[in-house]
């Protein structure tokens, strides 16, 4: 089996999950934030919407975002308005399917990390001058660094697995949207077996390893709270 039929698909994975990751971290701080301390009626709904890919099979995530999507959808008729590239079978289409699909991964532990956080330090410095940003980015996110690493494991984890939602927006390009999953099925299809156990090996390898962190982290804080 020639390296490149693993080593780019894999690389293919880690890049989307990497950019997958770091934007859902930017993009759910803030609400998460604001989730955690809101009393606003509209909580519930905006919480059932990020909870919304845990529960829909990705088949129909992807069928919606196909359409959004398509040159013929409202995302892609913005997209080619403002000059932008096709979304549909590319790799920009794969980021934001991955982003819809791993939202709430990342989304909910931010969200019951910052709603866990005393509010006596932010408090004294907000009787200090201390703005807003100021204590959220000095005080909040220091005290929730754990949430942000299980968010941040968790996402990067899911993003590794996606199946159905990258297949129906992305199909199977070598090197542009031809992931370790699709290449994984790909390879079942084809009744080449070694080569699917090594694919599939890779992941598993790869999700352990990333979850092994978290539980060393919550063993060590329960530890110290002892």
């Amino acid at each position: 089996m020639n390296v490149s039929e693993i080593w780019i698909p894999l690389a293919l994975t880690l890049k989307l999950a990497a950019v997958t990751t770091a934007l859902l971290l930017l993009l759910c701080a803030p609400l998460a934030w604001w989730l955690a301390h809101t009393r606003s009626r509209f909580k519930p709904f905006l919480e059932a919407i990020v909870a919304l890919p845990l529960v829909l099979p990705p088949s129909v995530l992807g069928f919606y975002l196909l359409v959004c999507l398509a040159p013929s959808g409202p995302i892609g008729q913005l997209s080619a308005a403002l000059g932008g590239p096709a979304l549909v079978f590319s790799f920009p289409g794969l980021v934001i399917g991955s982003l819809l699909y791993s939202l709430p991964f990342v989304a909910q532990p931010l969200q019951n990390a910052f709603a866990s956080l005393s509010s006596e330090q932010r408090e004294a410095a907000a009787t200090l001058g201390a703005s807003p940003l100021d204590r959220f980015f000095s005080i909040a996110l220091p005290q929730a660094k754990g949430g942000i690493l299980t968010a941040t494991v968790l996402g990067f984890a899911h993003t590794l697995g996606e199946f159905g939602v990258v297949l129906m927006i992305g199909g199977s390009i070598p090197g542009e949207t031809r992931t370790l999953s699709i290449a994984i099925y790909e390879s079942v299809e084809m009744l080449e077996y070694g080569k699917a156990h090594l694919l599939a090996g890779t992941v598993l390898a790869l999700s352990f390893l990333l979850l092994v962190p978290i539980y060393a982290l919550n063993r060590s804080n329960r530890f110290f709270q002892r």
